[in-house]
């Protein structure tokens, strides 16, 4: 048998608020080609994403994975953090 295994979704963002307990949130940036005009357009969204240790501090960039519904709005949880904040 061979296994099948999904992958889970990924995103690299950068730590907004870690005011919550066990919680932080993550801005994540995008840049995309406008159809129409063809400039390049910036655009961020801002996920729930869970940290058991509160291990991230603000300004840190962290790599957060998908995974099952924690809460009402925390669907991802840090994987790893990549840069320290300094």
């Amino acid at each position: 048998m061979s296994e099948n295994k999904k992958s889970r979704k990924t995103k690299t963002g950068s730590v907004v608020s870690n005011q919550m307990e066990k919680t932080v949130v993550v801005r994540v940036e995008r840049k995309f080609r406008h159809k129409f005009y063809g400039k390049y357009v910036k655009t961020s969204v801002k996920y729930l994403a869970d940290d058991p240790n509160n291990s991230c501090n603000i300004g840190d960039v962290v790599l957060i994975e998908e995974c099952r519904p924690l809460s009402k709005r925390k669907r991802w949880r840090v994987k790893s953090v990549l840069a320290q904040a300094v």
